[in-house]
């Protein structure tokens, strides 16, 4: 299943438009809904992405395949896979402090955040000061 540019574009403008329109019902009060309901969308796009990539990655397990070509293609893989759960965890963690399920202060809410946005940050600089050395 491959989907083009163009396809991909409008997917991710299309969940953005409706996660931003149901957030602003919440917020100005015209919508007494849970937060669950208003990230509805957002966990509806990563789970599309989730698939994507678990497929992606079940793909190496077929019959023929040979691990030497693409060790540094899965290695990237596994990080998205890591960077969607961590997205995922914070979005949670946030709709049950919204929805005052918990009691956890803020910052502990965030943490997963954070440790996305700095293995972001060390996997850009990896990326741009790492001279292969062939």
């Amino acid at each position: 299943m491959r989907m083009s540019l163009a396809q991909r574009v409008l997917l991710t403008w299309l969940f953005t438009l409706l996660f931003l329109i149901m957030l602003v019902l919440k917020l100005d009060e015209k919508a007494p809904w849970n937060w669950f309901l208003i990230f509805i969308p957002v966990w509806i796009f990563d789970t599309i992405l989730l698939v994507m990539l678990i497929v992606k990655m079940a793909g190496r397990c077929k019959s023929g395949f040979d691990p030497r070509n693409g060790s540094q293609n899965m290695k990237k893989k596994v990080w998205y896979l890591i960077a969607m759960l961590l997205k995922l965890a914070f979005c949670l963690a946030l709709c049950a402090k919204l929805q005052r399920f918990t009691t956890m202060k803020l910052a502990y809410v965030f943490i997963p955040l954070w440790a996305l946005l700095i293995g972001g940050m060390t996997e850009l600089g990896y990326n741009i000061f790492y001279v292969r050395r062939d």
